[in-house]
């Protein structure tokens, strides 16, 4: 990241924010103030989408977290805007009777990042020490194993040349149970409702003891944990997305300016005719 940008950035993170009412930390972001940041946000991961294809930068960004505490919407703010080719998204799921009989992190392996790729996996290895823990999905021995293992797992390929970086989402109670209620309300949001949201509202509390259990054993100075606080989904994504950036070093390359060519019209001919006749779907609005 050139000086400039650095600046750019620090003066965002130091000025004092209008986008609140009061100040309070119950304010929620304003549409039109985070949609003019996330563009913002969004052409700077072009920048470092360009970046990581030419030096043949090879990426992994873990996300985990509670149950509705806006993954999904903070991995489609990063993703929305870049090539799908470069910044590819897992989300896994449940495994196979032939992927259980395998070396638990084979299935992860098998979409780890070539030169010049991002692999977001939206959950990933640390479904062991998260919902299979508490759902019982895993032993007990297979948990402690785990958690023993990771730290070394992750270091082995971030000293191959991976960087690794890991988010955890944490929402508040509050907000968790209405986003839930939100969901079994909305007929457009039911489907966000899985088989595991609604035990995992019972089983606050034994989600808070695993979590706390891998930060305790797995945020370590080669593999850190970011924490990010998303009560308010647009302020999480936006830091998110600034975070993000602030772990490289790249640059931006001046683009050439491109002039759209005309039509060769040597072989001209009424295209729009000879479809006239064919199946259009009705024009409704």
């Amino acid at each position: 990241m050139s000086d400039k940008e650095v600046k750019k950035q620090n003066r965002r993170k130091e000025a004092p924010s209008k986008n609140r009412k009061d100040g309070g930390a119950g304010d929620k972001l304003r549409r039109d103030d985070y949609e003019r940041e996330l563009r913002t946000l969004q052409a700077e991961l072009c920048a470092l989408q360009d970046w990581i294809k030419r030096t043949g930068q090879r990426v992994i960004i873990v996300f985990e977290g509670r149950d509705a505490a806006g993954k999904g919407g903070t991995i489609k703010a990063i993703t929305e805007r870049v090539s799908h080719r470069v910044f590819q998204v897992v989300a896994l799921p449940a495994p196979s009777d032939r992927e259980k009989s395998q070396y638990y992190v084979q299935r992860y392996l098998n979409h780890f990042p070539a030169a010049g790729e991002v692999v977001i996996f939206d959950r990933s290895w640390y479904n062991r020490a998260g919902v299979e823990t508490v759902m019982g999905f895993c032993t007990e021995q297979e948990r402690v194993r785990f958690l023993d293992f990771c730290p070394s797992f992750e270091r082995s390929f971030v000293e191959s040349g991976i960087t690794l970086i890991k988010y955890w989402l944490e929402v508040g109670d509050a907000e968790q149970a209405r986003r839930f209620r939100a969901r079994i309300d909305d007929p457009v949001r039911q489907w966000k409702l899985s088989a595991m949201d609604l035990p995992s509202r019972v089983r606050w509390y034994d989600y808070s003891r695993a979590r706390d259990a891998m930060l305790s054993a797995t945020d370590t100075d080669v593999a850190p944990w970011h924490i990010v606080r998303s009560d308010d989904k647009r302020r999480a994504r936006l830091n998110v997305i600034s975070h993000l950036l602030s772990q490289f070093r790249y640059d931006s390359l001046p683009r050439k300016k491109v002039k759209l060519p005309d039509r060769d019209t040597r072989h001209a001919y009424d295209d729009e005719a000879t479809i006239t006749h064919r199946r259009w779907i009705p024009e409704l609005w």
